[in-house]
C-alpha cells in the first residue's frame, strides 16, 4: 500500500528562471559566448534599453543574437 501512495503522489518540479542584471559586462560575456565578434557600444545601449534592469539569461541571449539582425537605423537613437 505504501508503494502505491509513493507512486501516486509525485511532486511537480517547478522550474524557476533566474533573472540576471542587464549590465555591459553581462552583455559582453553573452556576446563572447554567442557571437564571433564583440558588440559595439550602440548595440549594448540598445539591448539595455529593450530589456531594462534585469532579464532572464534566455532573454539576454536572444536579444544579443537579434541585435545583429536589426537594421542600424532601428538601433541608433536619433540626436
Amino acid at each position: 500500500m505504501t508503494e502505491l501512495k509513493k507512486t501516486a503522489v509525485k511532486k511537480a518540479k517547478r522550474e524557476v528562471k533566474t533573472r540576471v542584471a542587464v549590465s555591459e559586462t553581462n552583455l559582453r560575456r553573452a556576446a563572447a559566448r554567442l557571437l564571433a565578434t564583440k558588440l559595439v557600444s550602440t548595440e549594448v545601449a540598445y539591448v539595455r534599453r529593450v530589456l531594462g534592469a534585469s532579464a532572464t539569461q534566455e532573454d539576454l541571449d536572444a536579444n544579443v543574437l537579434a541585435v545583429r539582425k536589426l537594421p542600424w537605423s532601428s538601433i541608433v537613437v536619433p540626436d
